[in-house]
């Protein structure tokens, strides 16, 4: 199975974890919580009236763990490197596999740093629109690729572009992700909310 490895539990991180898990790719989440969304309150998020940030993540985490996505809470990534099949992600605990890897480490650009990726002359992380670095396979999203656009929904954004771009290239011509209510219930089975 396609595996994916995503370094970061903020919105872009859990984004990109939820649409990959959710369409059948092997996901492990690296999350230390060091997100800034626990000390924001989303009035901003589109379809989102008004919700803590730390209830959101409490949301956004169990949205990707019902799709699969295998979260390694607490568990810090301490090095990557590349390899002739992907990526190698160290940890304290081991090392992990991945054919695909996604960054989502706020402004900390030291992991992109490691994998050589390119940088812009701000020193943000250099990527196209799919959020795919000059290092093939690897994707960087929210504040490694902006200077001062710091916000929840464009993180989120960068991390479902991230996704379905690498969904594109394993299940081919630009994979589309877009449920409908006559989906649902194969889609959310016991997960749907029958008051919506």
């Amino acid at each position: 199975m396609t595996s994916v490895i995503v370094v970061g539990g903020g919105p872009a991180g859990l984004s990109a974890a939820l649409f990959a898990a959710k369409n059948g790719l092997d996901v492990r989440l690296f999350d230390t919580d060091g997100t800034w969304l626990h000390s924001a309150h989303l009035f901003n998020y589109l379809g989102v009236g008004s919700v803590n940030g730390d209830a959101f993540l409490r949301t956004a985490r169990q949205q990707a763990e019902d799709f699969g996505a295998e979260r390694h809470q607490g568990e810090a990534v301490t090095g990557v490197s590349s390899t002739d099949d992907g990526f190698t992600v160290s940890t304290d605990d081991g090392e992990y596999d991945a054919d695909y890897l996604v960054l989502a480490t706020g402004a900390n650009r030291d992991l992109a740093e490691e994998l050589g990726c390119e940088t812009t002359d701000d020193g943000v992380v250099d990527v196209d629109v799919t959020m795919e670095t000059s290092v093939e396979d690897c994707y960087a999203t929210g504040a490694m690729v902006r200077a001062e656009e710091w916000q929840a929904v464009i993180s989120a954004g960068d991390g479902a572009s991230a996704a379905l771009n690498v969904l594109t290239k394993e299940k081919g011509d630009h994979y589309h992700d877009f449920d409908t209510p006559d989906t649902a219930d194969e889609v959310f089975g016991g997960l749907r909310d029958e008051k919506v």
